[in-house]
């Protein structure tokens, strides 16, 4: 009877064991792998919607770069140079998307007096990499785009960085990391990625439980060598000294305003939050491009961020900026 127990014990143990590797497998899996929009359809996508302009890209000034990341693989940039200035902004994509995606913005900046650089985040587009991280090693590869692009423009160099989604998370993650940019942009940021997991699993999964997301965290250390806890942009935000403008729409589902209310909430010293009344998740400016470049040129004029030729726009056109959710 005695052995029979221990033999009994020693099945389930071993299918418990089992069950939970193929879990955190499977889980990890979905993370790390997370699938990606075709770069093809992206662009598209991008020229139907009239937010990339194949003749403008033809003529505007640029040049490629390949910038070798401290992870060990070649990042895809892209420099645009529309103006004879040294002033520039990063643009960091979110998650499933590519390069291509900022070129909308890039266009935004162009018209506010600004250069900028685009890229590829890792297992993105053009650029190297294996997995996704969310942040985790996406903001030691904007790193090296901030080096290539101090060694470009020289020791006069004034930059921002825009982020959107995930890449406003690498934004926060970088900024909190090293706090080298003069401003800024996150749109649509979450504050932790284990909760914004969380909320997506429960939200269109049937899984209740944190077992899975446990699992798949144990998994990620033993595979990729960090763990999702500590991808927290709320951990960072704090460490930020130079102006931030946080932008979210009210109608996200996906990644909750009230992690850019969290995150403005904690930022300290220079801030804005600008919540918009129409979009869905990272829609923010497709749906309100006008107002959202005003939103922009407000907070970087409050800033004395923009020169003074850059500063002569109509005064119409400008609105107040809330620091309060509206």
């Amino acid at each position: 009877m005695k052995k029979r127990l221990i033999w009994t014990s020693a099945i389930v143990s071993s299918v418990l064991t089992a069950s939970a590797t193929v879990v955190g497998i499977i889980a990890s899996n979905r993370i790390m792998y997370v699938k990606k929009k075709d770069d093809q359809l992206i662009l598209e996508r991008e020229i139907t919607a009239k937010r990339y302009d194949e003749a403008w890209y033809a003529n505007v000034p640029k040049s490629e770069q390949w910038i070798e990341s401290d992870n060990g693989y070649p990042i895809k940039a892209i420099f645009l140079e529309p103006h004879d200035t040294n002033r520039y902004v990063i643009i960091c994509h979110g998650v499933t998307e590519s390069k291509v995606n900022s070129f909308r913005f890039a266009r935004m900046f162009e018209h506010l007096g600004f250069n900028s650089v685009v890229y590829d985040h890792r297992r993105h587009g053009d650029s190297g990499g294996k997995t996704t991280s969310f942040g985790h090693f996406e903001k030691i590869d904007l790193k090296a785009v901030v080096k290539a692009l101090e060694l470009h423009a020289g020791p006069d160099l004034f930059f921002g960085i825009h982020g959107e989604s995930m890449g406003a998370a690498t934004t926060l993650l970088y900024g909190g990391m090293e706090d080298t940019a003069d401003f800024y942009i996150s749109d649509c940021a979450y504050s932790d990625i284990y909760e914004q997991i969380l909320h997506v699993m429960r939200t269109t999964t049937p899984l209740r439980t944190t077992l899975a997301l446990r699992l798949a965290s144990l998994f990620m250390k033993m595979r990729d060598g960090y763990s999702i806890a500590t991808v927290s942009p709320r951990e960072t935000v704090k460490n930020i000294r130079n102006p931030v403008l946080f932008i979210h729409s009210i109608h996200d589902d996906f990644v909750l305003p009230k992690m850019s209310e969290e995150l403005f909430a904690l930022k300290q010293g220079p801030k804005e939050l600008k919540l918009f009344s129409e979009g869905a998740h990272a829609q923010s400016f497709n749906k309100n491009p006008e107002e959202y470049e005003e939103i922009v040129a407000e907070f970087l004029m409050k800033y004395d961020l923009l020169t003074p030729k850059q500063e002569d726009r109509p005064a119409s056109s400008l609105v107040t900026l809330s620091t309060q959710p509206i």
